[in-house]
């Protein structure tokens, strides 16, 4: 018997591929934070290939770019929205694709509202720690950013890559 993409099976495959991926995501960004603050915080930043790559410690209270800065109220009530959104059609999952890009997505959210729930100035209003700089230490260029942002820009780039090909979340091609 060949398995189906309704098969259930399958779909208990995506979501526990979705949640291995989200968890490994949120612990990496987690630890990579709390390495970032304890270690490069009120230091200049550290060039690990100059002229392209550093590390160094931004507090952001907005999206990239520092965007939305007055509003990270309503940057969290989003987040939270897109990680209700996720577990929701999480049981409708059975392609591999889509439980990769969703899992990204997720831990890269749940890592950035951790933030945004524990970190100053208080909950719904924390200020995200970003370490990673591209082109120049001070994010004039490119903004600053951290491993949970990767997730979330990696997965939703596979999500519209799956998308534009047809394959749906249950495996199936439109």
């Amino acid at each position: 018997m060949s398995e189906t993409p309704a098969d259930p099976a399958l779909r208990r495959r995506g979501t526990l591929l979705l949640a291995g991926i989200a968890g490994a995501v949120l612990a990496l960004d987690l630890a990579s934070k709390i390495a970032a603050v304890a270690f490069l915080e009120d230091r200049e930043p550290i060039a690990v290939i100059d002229g392209l790559f550093w590390l160094t410690v931004l507090r952001n209270p907005g999206a990239a770019w520092s965007m939305a800065t007055g509003y990270t109220w309503i940057l969290t009530i989003v987040a939270v929205v897109v990680v209700g959104v996720i577990i929701r059609i999480a049981r409708r999952l059975a392609s591999t694709g889509w439980a990769v890009g969703l899992g990204l997505v997720l831990g890269g959210a749940l890592g950035n509202l951790v933030d945004r729930f524990f970190r100053a100035p208080g909950p719904m209003r924390g200020h995200v720690v970003d370490m990673l700089a591209v082109f120049a230490p001070d994010g004039s260029i490119f903004p600053v950013f951290n491993l949970a942002d990767s997730g979330i820009v990696c997965g939703g780039i596979l999500l519209v890559l799956l998308a534009v090909r047809g394959i749906e979340i249950d495996g199936t091609r439109a």
